[in-house]
């Protein structure tokens, strides 16, 4: 190594150590509910994207589901932000065209059924200042039970006929949402 890169690296390190700002950065603590992401096609490399949703990944911890989702209550469908979709090409749920771009998707849980609920407000912290009047689509949609219990809440899509349909799971709970081009 050279004596100037030697000389150099030496000063960088002691500027560093008497910085006031490194030793001010605080950085926080990984998340309860870490954001995760799915969108179809999931190869990152095709350019023809459909759709893509964030959302973050709540976990039973021994909780009753009916207890984190009540029955007649609007949820975030997911933790902590509400989930957000974007579609890149407009689609249809339930016979309601949705136009390409992004929305908050909202649950409504029913007794052996869902409604499931765009919205175009965005941005939003759970569902604490969800408004019906901003609602772009709903549809009501059965629930299933799966024969293993997921732990973490889970989403992924998958190729239909006509589209694709957004499966959402959370302990036996199924919920398969279908989008239609």
């Amino acid at each position: 190594m050279k004596k100037s890169t030697i000389i150099t690296t030496i000063a960088f390190a002691v500027t560093m150590l008497l910085s006031s700002n490194v030793n001010a950065q605080k950085f926080p603590d990984l998340d309860k509910s870490p954001m995760d992401m799915a969108s179809y096609p999931n190869d990152y490399k095709d350019p023809a994207k459909l759709v893509r949703i964030i959302y973050s990944r709540p976990q039973l911890k021994g909780r009753e589901l009916s207890t984190l989702i009540p029955e007649g209550k609007v949820w975030r469908t997911g933790a902590n932000e509400a989930a957000e979709i974007t579609f890149y090409k407009d689609v249809k749920l339930g016979d309601k065209k949705i136009k390409a771009g992004a929305y908050t998707l909202f649950l409504l849980p029913e007794k052996n059924a869902c409604t499931v609920i765009l919205s175009k407000d965005l941005n939003v912290w759970g569902s604490y200042t969800y408004k019906e009047a901003n609602d772009v689509a709903r549809l009501s949609i059965p629930v299933t039970e799966g024969t293993e219990s997921l732990e973490a809440f889970s989403m992924v899509f998958t190729k239909a006929d006509k589209g694709v349909v957004l499966n959402i799971g959370w302990d036996k709970v199924r919920v398969a949402i279908p989008f239609t081009e």
